[in-house]
């Protein structure tokens, strides 16, 4: 019986603000929430401190809803105009909600903007922390490109894939499934150079991000974790130049930026990075950036701040 509520997770949307409304947390003074959705509208006093780290406002309800309509496949008829109803009675209660949050963290500058954009206030930016210490670094590449990632539209990874078909000389493995696996499986079929090995366990994946000459990162992510594994291993990323790419890759330095979501665009990025590939920093330079987003920074960092605003709000007790 579970298991339906976790496949249909979304179709509960609607109820999902009653449901955080009802969390009692009157006995405790100090509340942080981890929200990219409903967790920052749980009811606070004057008295207490909430403090909100915030991966997005809710994608659904805001500038992502058209996607999730189509991918929901609820662009037509009755249930399209339900659908259309909840999300905006959800993004007025997402709206009013963030007044609950005295303090908001954002995950990116992408984050930030877009916490003022829909929320209009003032965020502070503390990355989320990265395993790297779980992505060895190794200075000897391999001639291969590489991605990774769950198959799903917005990950483009079958835009690599395309990309590549048309630079023959160039090799390109991929790892991930989902969704988006038959087209990418045919494109590969298609390809000399393509290699696609669908869903691999992490051992595996670990040794191609280690060995690959680059990391191919098509995607508008919040963040964007992957990036940086595969700069804990040395490895430069060729990423697109929005969202939270913006923060975890150095173009020129740690990698190198592509504008547009077309294959022109990565053919260039692809080349570009070839001729400049001696301009970039070391290997273990790469791995020395990607080390800012530690668990060990993070703590330091999310404590530091916690621990001020307690201060500020006049709270006794020691975060630190």
């Amino acid at each position: 019986m579970f298991a339906i509520f976790k496949e249909k997770y979304r179709a509960y949307l609607p109820l999902m603000p009653f449901a955080i409304e009802q969390l009692d947390l009157t006995g405790y003074d100090l509340v942080i929430s981890s929200s990219h959705a409903v967790a920052k509208g749980v009811i606070t006093s004057p008295n207490q401190l909430h403090i909100c780290y915030c991966y997005s406002p809710i994608r659904y309800a805001w500038d992502m809803k058209f996607e999730y309509l189509k991918e929901s496949n609820l662009t037509k008829g009755l249930k399209s105009i339900l659908a259309r109803y909840f999300l905006h009675k959800i993004k007025a209660w997402d709206f009013i909600s963030s007044n609950n949050v005295d303090h908001f963290i954002a995950i990116s500058h992408f984050i930030k903007e877009r916490i003022y954009k829909c929320y209009r206030r003032e965020s502070t930016i503390i990355y989320p922390n990265v395993d790297v210490d779980a992505f060895p670094l190794c200075e000897v590449k391999e001639d291969f490109y590489f991605t990774a990632s769950r198959l799903v539209p917005y990950k483009r990874l079958a835009l690599i894939a395309e990309a590549f078909a048309m630079m023959p000389e160039k090799k390109l493995v991929i790892i991930g499934d989902g969704p988006e696996r038959s087209k990418v499986e045919k494109i590969a079929a298609l390809s000399n150079n393509v290699e696609y090995l669908g869903y691999q366990e992490y051992k595996v994946l670990k040794e191609h991000m280690m060995k690959a000459k680059a990391f191919i990162f098509a995607a508008e992510e919040d963040f964007g974790i992957v990036p940086l594994e595969a700069q804990a291993c040395g490895t430069p990323v060729i990423a697109f130049g929005k969202g939270g790419s913006l923060d975890t890759v150095i173009d020129k330095k740690t990698g190198i930026y592509f504008y547009q979501q077309t294959t022109d665009s990565i053919i260039e990025a692809v080349s570009e990075f070839e001729k400049n590939r001696d301009l970039l920093l070391d290997a273990s330079e790469i791995r020395a950036h990607a080390m800012n987003f530690s668990t060990a920074v993070f703590k330091v960092n999310f404590k530091r701040f916690v621990y001020e605003k307690c201060e500020e709000k006049g709270l006794q007790f020691d975060v630190r």
